[in-house]
Order: C-alpha cells, then structure tokens, then sequence
C-alpha cells in the first residue's frame, strides 16, 4: 500500500529517494514526503498532499534539500484525512526522530493517552506519529538510538514496515518490519531500504527480503540485521535478474495497456517449463500424490482478482478431481471458524505475496494444521516463504494497480493444478487430460489472436463509455469470468459495476434493467450457451443495450439476436476464461480511457492491501 525508500550514502540523497518513490506511486497514494538528515539543519521533512509531483516541484528535484541520507514515503490515508500534517514522515516533538510507516499500530491509542499525560504534544491525527514520539521519549532515558527502537518494538501491536532517523546520529537509518513488506539494497558505499524492489533497480540489484521481528541497521559501510532478541544474524542475498524496462511502459501510453499485452509471454513463461511430454510436471512442488490423495477438504483462499480465480479454480478443480473445494475471501476466512485440519489443504493466491488480510488466513490455516500450497508472483515474498509449497506465475513486474498478467498467470498455473491432482487423483478422463494440455500449449498463441482484435473493443468503449451503470451476467465459469470483468471496470473507471448469475436475474436483479442499461452476457461455457441465449433475450426485452462476449463456433447465433458481439476463439472449456478476460480488461481499459480517469492509479485504491 505506501510506499518506503531510504538512502544512505555518499550522493545526496533527495534526488535518490524521489526518484524511489516514482517508481513505487503504482501502489496508490494520496501524499508524499522526504526527511534527509542536513548538516546544517538536522533532520529536514518536506511533504505534500497529492501526487509526487508537487512534492519534487517544491523542492526542486531534490535540489532544495542538502545531506546523504534520508528516508522517503508514500502514504495512503487509513488514519486522518489526506493532508501535509498527516503525511509521513513524521517528526518527534523535540525534533530529533523522524519515521515512516506501512501497516497501522493497532494500539496507538493507549500509547498516545500516555505520551500526552507525559507533556508530549501531536500534531497529527496518525497512528504512526506516536511511533516517532515514542523514540524520542524513551531516547531520552537511554540515549541509545538502538536501543530506544528495541524499547519502541516490545511496547507497539500491529504491522510495520519502519525506517526511522535519528539526528544524533546521522550515518544511519534503523529499519524494521512486522507483517509488511520491506527489503534491503546493498550498493557499492552506499545501502537502501525499499517496500518493494522496483524502486531500487536503477541502484543495485542485490537485495535482502527483512522477516518478521527483523531489525536493520544501515550505514554507509554495510547492513547489520538482528533479530527480535537483538542478536545479530546472517541474511541471504536475492539478485534480482528482471530489466528495469520491465517496470517502465515502453511506448504504452500506460502501464495497463502495457501489461494486457504482455499476458502472452506472461502466460509461455508460466506455463511452457511445466509441460513435458503431453503432462503437466511441477518440478517445484514438494507435493506427492500420497499427500494429495489423503486431503479431505481442499479450501482456495485470496482477496480481489485472486478470489475471482479462486472462483473459477472451483469449478475446474471439482470437475476434475470430484473433490470439494471452498473458495474463500482471505479476509473473512480466518474469523469464520473455519473447518481445518492436519487433512486440508489450503491453496492461498496472492499477486504481492504481502497482502495482509492473506497472511493473516495463511497464518490461521498453518496453526489449525493445514498445508499450504501458494500461487504468488513476487519471489521471496512473505507468503512464498512461510507456505509449505509455492508455485510462481513468473509473470514479471505489474506497475498498473488494477491487475491483469498476474490474474491470467495465477489461472494458467491453478489450471495446471488440477490437471495434475486429477492425474494423482486418478479422477481425470485421460482424453480431456491430452486436450487440455494441447490447448494449454496453444493458449498464449489465442490470446495474441484476441488480442489482435483491440480496436473493435475501442470503438465499442467509445459508444459506451458514458453509462452510470453496467451489468454482467453468465453462469458457471462465465459468471466467475463476469467477476473479474465487473471488478476491472469499475476500479478503473469508477462507473458502478456489478456481475450477477444469470440464473439469479428473475430474483431481483431484472428490476434493475430499464431502457439503455448496459449489460454484458457472457456466453462462452458450450455447455449452457442455449442458457445465457435465453437470458440475453431476457435482459433485451426490458430495453438493455447488449455486448455479448462468446466463442467463434457460437458467433453466428449469439448475432442472431446481439448486434455488438465480441468472440474469443475455440478452446479447452476450463481455458475459455483465460482467453474471455482479455476481451474484458480491454473493454474496462479504454472505458476508463474516454471518461479521462487515472488508469494505473486509480483512487483509493493501491496496489497491496497490507493493512486490515
């Protein structure tokens, strides 16, 4: 969600950590700020409300602000309104800590009454200023900049991310974490710390993932990490061998735009190195078919466009393992008592591999017993490593908050999933096994068809693109496909957006269908196109407008009734959502594109949830 960058070195630091921060403004913001500690004036803070922008022109790319270390921060308002005041960083009442903060320090309260009755006084309305108070007031009973961090640790609940300065000693920066992200750079003469690697691949690419309980302390000579008892430990490095012109857009006009089109080498890199020979070989699983077979209850947990993979992983996974599967919101899943045991297996989806609400599921099915196999993109994250299992999309970098490659790999790769649990399982007809792998094969090739086909979604955006309201509508895996088309356009074109089973419409929902509302009929799932067919002549008889998305062998009689028909062509029935979403996130994509809207960052919205 915010974004962190910290620099110590022997360059100024402003222009280092400004740049940081643009390369971090995907996550979602709504202020930023700087603290460099300046020979003259100890620790300096700048900060704005509003893009990055206004923050650099202020002082001037950077010029403004004089000294060799600093931290810097992107902030996404949970406590107090988006303002300069509750910006980070914040600075200590005497001046002498400046702090930022991701995730929220859930006891902020008790420890604010205490600061106040001690004379101290706020000036925000934040949960992460008593952070910096805090290690100003313990500081002046042990002098210790070390130490006051550790006092500060033990006494506060919650998540964080840290980089605190202090100005009395201004070679170094003291970073922390506790179920958010952070990681650290080394350079030649000079260390970072970032939330996420982007911002630092123009300076090094040589990068350590913190723990939780970690505590790092940075100078211009090297990276001291400790643990929660304060004894130092060895970490391992990670480098990092993406380019950076993978994190920048390349002619695209957005990010986006960018990443829809990348979703074809996305999807031969997810899946290509596990198909050998006709068969779908996770070399990367420690999973055995023994394990697989003793599994009583199979639970699919995420939040977001995970959640709607889940949803359709449902359907493909019960089909072909004739097992149960319970597709659960990671955000409701641990307080809903869940039924788990040393017998299920919980398979997490996570783009991030750091959303909170999707850590703290993990956490809860890990207690209760359960094994856990993840699907994340993000190396190193924390959810790769605190699973049993992790399989990785390898779909690249995603700049754009609303996402697209990371959806289409996390489905290529649960696809994959349970085609090779069926095999164990024994529960998988071998002819559609062979079908399905020969069409995964041919899969990335369709969606460049698709894909090819962009300006007849364009032109149709631009008819439509004024409605206050759209409907989707389809059943079985089109309607968990509705979900996710839904979702995409209303995150970024702020127009209301709901997708419903067209089973359900005679429940209520066709009260809301009137003269000239918009409503996209999915019918690509073979099996009940007569169905969606009926459902279509429904929605039109009460005056709705009407984009059909179907396949190429149902084009000629989805036109006998639609006039604007979309198509995808024929494939695997389980992989027809794979290719159907494109057709979507383009439509959503330039919907928001003629109603003149943030694309890649939308507002309000960020890019990992890391706080509840």
């Amino acid at each position: 969600m915010c974004g962190i960058v910290g620099f110590v070195g022997q360059r100024e630091a402003a222009p280092i950590l400004l740049d940081g921060l643009s390369r971090l403004e995907y996550r979602g913001y709504d202020s930023a700020g700087v603290a460099v500690v300046s020979p003259q004036k100890g620790i300096d803070v700048r900060k704005a409300k509003g893009r990055l922008q206004v923050l650099s022109d202020m002082l001037h790319g950077g010029a403004d602000m004089q000294g060799r270390i600093g931290i810097g921060h992107t902030r996404w308002a949970t406590h107090g309104a988006p303002n300069d005041v509750n910006s980070h960083p914040h600075l200590s009442e005497g001046g002498k800590f400046a702090v930022i903060h991701n995730g929220i320090i859930e006891n902020y309260v008790e420890i604010k009454e205490f600061l106040i009755n001690q004379g101290v006084h706020f000036r925000s309305e934040t949960d992460t200023e008593v952070v910096a108070q805090l290690l100003e007031f313990y500081y002046n009973e042990c002098h210790d900049f070390f130490d006051a961090v550790g006092r500060v640790l033990r006494r506060i609940e919650g998540a964080y991310a840290l980089g605190m300065l202090c100005a009395d000693c201004p070679d170094r920066i003291i970073a922390a974490r506790k179920d958010a992200p952070l990681l650290i750079g080394y350079g030649e003469g000079e260390n970072f710390i970032a939330s996420d690697v982007t911002a630092l691949l123009p300076y090094t690419r040589e990068v350590t993932y913190m723990e939780d309980g970690e505590v790092a302390v940075l100078t211009t000579d090297g990276v001291a990490v400790y643990d929660a008892l304060q004894q130092r430990i060895a970490k391992e490095r990670c480098h990092i061998d993406w380019e950076v012109s993978s994190a920048e857009k390349g002619g695209y006009p957005h990010f986006m735009l960018k990443e829809i089109f990348e979703q074809p080498e996305a999807l031969r890199r997810a899946i290509s190195p596990r198909l050998k020979g006709g068969k779908v070989v996770f070399e990367d699983m420690k999973l055995t078919a023994e394990q697989i077979r003793a599994f009583s209850r199979v639970y699919i947990v995420a939040c977001g466009s995970s959640y709607h993979v889940g949803m359709l992983g449902k359907y493909t996974l019960e089909h072909l393992t004739r097992r149960s599967v319970e597709v659960c919101l990671a955000s409701e899943f641990r307080y809903s008592d869940p039924i788990v045991d040393d017998h299920t297996l919980v398979i997490v989806i996570s783009q991030s591999g750091e959303t909170l609400d999707t850590m703290a599921a993990l956490r809860e099915a890990k207690a209760r017993g359960a094994y856990i196999l993840s699907i994340v993109n993000v190396v190193g994250s924390s959810i790769a490593r605190e699973s049993d299992d992790v399989l990785y999309t390898w779909a690249g970098p995603e700049i754009a908050v609303a996402t697209t490659k990371a959806y289409s790999t996390q489905l290529a790769v649960l696809d994959m999933i349970g085609l090779a649990f069926g095999e164990a399982l024994g529960t998988v007809d071998g002819a559609e096994y062979a079908q399905v792998v020969s069409e995964l094969e041919k899969l990335p090739e369709k969606m460049e068809t698709v894909l090819a086909h962009h300006e007849d979604i364009q032109k149709f955006a631009s008819e439509h693109f004024n409605h206050n309201s759209i409907f989707f509508i389809g059943r079985n895996l089109d309607y968990a496909l509705g979900l996710e088309g839904s979702l995409k356009l209303k995150e970024i074109s702020y127009i209301h957006s709901e997708a419903y089973a067209s089973g359900e419409l005679k429940h209520g929902t066709i009260s809301l269908i009137e003269e000239g509302t918009l409503v996209v009929a999915l019918g690509t799932y073979d099996k009940l196109f007569d169905k969606a067919m009926s459902n279509v002549v429904e929605v039109k008889a009460r005056g709705a407008d009407v984009l059909a998305l179907t396949t190429e062998s149902h084009r000629a009689e989805m036109e006998k009734t639609v006039s604007n028909v979309l198509t995808v062509p024929d494939t695997a029935a389980m992989l027809l959502p794979s290719l159907g979403v494109v057709p979507l996130q383009l439509f959503a994509y330039y919907v928001a594109l003629q109603r003149g809207c943030d694309i890649d960052k939308p507002r309000n919205l960020a890019k990992s949830v890391t706080v509840e």
